[in-house]
C-alpha cells in the first residue's frame, strides 16, 4: 500500500485520491475518529493497490529530459527530435524540430519550457475566441499559466486558465479542454446538460477527454 496522508476537511464526504509520487489522499470529515478510517482503507485496499500499480507504471513511461540529441519534445501531439548544433544566432528555435545552441545547452529546460509558453499563448486562446464566437459565449480573458496539476480552469469573474503544458497534447484534447472551460461559462456543475451542451459543441469529446485520462501524466518535461 502506498504512502498515505489524511487530511481532515469540514466536508461530510470522504474521498480517496493517488497523488503525485504515488501518494494517496484521504479526505475525510473532521469528526471521523482513526479507526474508522483505519477500516476504510483495509475495506478499499485492493482499490488502493491497483491504481497505485497503474501510477508506478506511468512513472516508468514517463522519463526526466536529458536534453541530448534525438530526444523527443511532444508538440501538438507529435513528437519532434532535439538538435544540439554549434553555430545558430538564436538559441532555440523550431522547425519541424527542436534546434538548440551548443553554448545554451545548460538552460535548455527553461529554453524549451518558454517556447511552449510562447507557443501556448498564441493557440490556445485563438481556439478559445473560435469556439466562443461559434457559441456566442463571452469571456473575461485567457491565462496561460504555469499549473501541474489544474490544466484546465474557470473563475467565477469569468477568467479561462490554462496550463501551457496543454500546448503538448493534440488539438482534439485542447479543444476539449478549451469547450470545457467555454462551457463552465454558463454551467458551473457538471451536470448532465452541461455534458450534452459539451457535445454539441465538440461531438467526438470522449476521445479526448479518455486521452487526458491515460495520457495526461506525460505533459511535462
Amino acid at each position: 500500500m502506498p504512502e498515505i496522508e489524511i487530511v481532515r476537511t469540514n466536508r461530510k464526504s470522504m474521498s480517496l485520491k493517488i497523488g503525485s509520487g504515488g501518494k494517496l489522499i484521504f479526505r475525510v470529515p473532521a469528526n471521523i475518529d482513526d479507526g474508522t478510517i483505519r477500516k476504510i482503507l483495509a475495506k478499499n485496499s485492493a482499490w488502493i493497490n491497483k491504481k497505485s500499480d497503474e501510477l508506478a507504471k506511468e512513472h516508468q513511461l514517463f522519463r526526466a529530459k536529458e536534453y541530448v540529441n534525438g530526444e523527443g519534445f511532444p508538440y501538438l501531439g507529435a513528437y519532434y527530435k532535439l538538435k544540439v548544433v554549434d553555430k545558430q544566432d538564436l538559441p532555440i528555435k523550431f522547425d519541424r524540430g527542436f534546434f538548440i545552441s551548443n553554448k545554451a545547452l545548460p538552460e535548455a529546460r527553461e529554453l524549451i519550457i518558454n517556447w511552449y509558453k510562447d507557443a501556448a499563448r498564441l493557440k490556445i486562446p485563438e481556439r478559445v475566441r473560435w469556439y466562443a464566437q461559434k457559441r456566442r459565449l463571452s469571456f473575461n480573458k485567457v491565462n496561460i499559466t504555469d499549473s501541474r496539476k489544474r490544466l484546465a480552469s474557470c473563475s467565477p469573474s469569468g477568467n479561462l486558465n490554462f496550463s501551457w503544458r496543454l500546448i503538448m497534447a493534440p488539438l482534439g484534447v485542447i479543444d476539449y479542454a478549451v469547450v470545457h472551460e467555454l462551457i463552465h461559462l454558463v454551467e458551473k456543475n457538471h451536470t448532465k446538460e452541461f455534458w450534452v451542451k459539451i457535445k454539441l459543441m465538440l461531438p467526438d469529446y470522449e476521445k479526448y477527454k479518455e486521452w487526458l485520462k491515460k495520457n495526461g501524466y506525460l505533459l511535462n518535461i
